[in-house]
């Protein structure tokens, strides 16, 4: 059965370069790199204002869309970085949202 994509081609536009990072470190000390790439996918900035005690702090935070799985070969996307509009992000959070059959429909990347 094909379901439908939530994440339809047309709307994804931007440019992104995704790094992906896994647990454990590669034979330098450095950070495992599962996955590095270009893609097209649909961003959304948003930002908060958070007040302390000496000042203002703005926080900035964003979410990629992407269609389909773009990570086939790795299970959970828990870290890494972005870089979208000239500027580099940290991955947040990653989520691969599945249909019923466990084919994934789209995937979603948070950053800060």
């Amino acid at each position: 059965m094909n379901y439908p994509c939530l994440v339809p081609a047309h709307l994804c536009k931007t440019d992104i370069e995704v790094t992906v990072y896994g647990e454990g470190l590669d034979e330098n000390g450095g950070p495992q790199v599962l996955l590095e790439g270009k893609f097209k996918c649909n961003y959304q900035d948003n930002a908060k204002t958070v007040l302390t005690a000496e000042k203002k702090l703005i926080q900035l935070s964003g979410s990629a869309l992407f269609r389909g799985d773009i990570a086939p070969s790795i299970a959970t996307i828990s870290g890494g970085t972005v870089k979208v509009f000239g500027m580099e992000r940290d991955i947040f959070k990653g989520e691969k949202a599945r249909n019923p059959d466990g084919t994934v429909n789209y995937t979603r990347i948070d950053v800060i």
